[in-house]
């Protein structure tokens, strides 16, 4: 005599996890077998290099190794907190990123809407291939062309100046521009790439919905209200949290290429001074320490991020 589903169910249930994995690879190999570059992927260059995390509790030599050079415990992180330019370094990483998430951050979700709304199909394609076009190129050429774009004689200069009255000088020499013109570089930069994965959330949308609203008289900005949001919301807000665990994450490369002694004031963020202290300064507790630091707060706000969406709206990444 068969068994009930749900008698069957809570026996399945009631197995431990290793027993449930092992009876999983039994019945798809063939997947498990697939997934194992991916895990070994995440192992290498995700998960190992975590060991190397202990350095900031040691004042480490090269020479002696992590686990014979002298033990200091919490001073790097002390030190960092204490330095005169944990300020400013914090300052300025959350005030960019802030700018990215305001500003950034809703631009590729309004490009994919403005792009599904295009009846012409060649019109599409063109411009989503020349949108995507900037993500492809080197941060080296994007910056010089940014820096090309923002000198004495550049476009974005003389827009300005136009705007303003104000005489042509390069951009990158006045430290209170270098923000909003890192934001318009990234925008510009990657917005084509990520609207991606929203135009794809756009396409699993049900066409019987638009239809539906047709028949109702709803114009095109109605159904963008009212069907188009609510059926991508669950992947804005999915990306918002990874968005928000990345809040103290920014890159070093572009910034480097940017700035220079007269706007640090404005462009020195964590992870610029991770990499003067670290490898030029050659102080590899200290950044260590920091980066660590930097990792933690991340962690923090992921977590924050996740368990306000899961009890708001029941969408979350767990």
């Amino acid at each position: 005599m068969k068994k009930a589903p749900a008698q069957a169910y809570s026996r399945a249930a009631s197995d431990s996890y290793p027993k449930r994995l092992l009876k999983n690879i039994k019945s798809h190999p063939l997947l498990y077998i697939m997934i194992l570059p991916v895990i070994a992927y995440f192992i290498v260059y995700h998960y190992y290099p975590m060991y190397g995390l202990v350095i900031s509790l040691f004042n480490y030599v090269p020479t002696k190794g992590i686990w014979k050079s002298d033990f200091v415990g919490l001073k790097n992180f002390h030190d960092f907190l204490s330095d005169p330019y944990f300020f400013r370094t914090m300052r300025n990483t959350i005030v960019i990123n802030l700018q990215m998430l305001l500003f950034g951050f809703p631009f590729p979700i309004i490009f994919a809407i403005l792009l599904n709304e295009l009846t012409a199909v060649k019109l599409r394609k063109f411009t989503q291939t020349v949108t995507y076009m900037p993500h492809f190129i080197s941060s080296v050429v994007i910056c010089g062309l940014m820096l090309n774009f923002s000198g004495t004689n550049g476009v974005i200069t003389s827009i300005i100046c136009s705007i303003t009255g104000q005489e042509a000088s390069n951009l990158f020499s006045h430290s209170d521009y270098f923000q909003p013109l890192y934001v318009l570089m990234s925008i510009w930069q990657e917005f084509g790439w990520d609207s991606i994965i929203y135009f794809a959330a756009l396409s699993g949308l049900d066409p019987a919905l638009y239809e539906a609203a047709d028949i109702d008289g709803a114009n095109r900005f109605k159904k963008i209200i009212h069907i188009t949001l609510p059926g991508i919301s669950p992947t804005i807000i999915i990306l918002l949290i990874l968005r928000i665990g990345n809040m103290m994450t920014l890159g070093w490369d572009k910034i480097i290429l940017l700035y220079n002694p007269m706007i640090y004031e404005k462009a020195d963020v964590i992870s610029t001074y991770v990499y003067r202290i670290g490898l030029l300064n050659f102080q590899y507790s200290f950044a260590t320490a920091v980066g660590f630091f930097n990792s933690m707060i991340n962690f923090i706000l992921l977590m924050t991020a996740n368990t306000i969406s899961r009890k708001v709206n029941d969408t979350s990444l767990w």
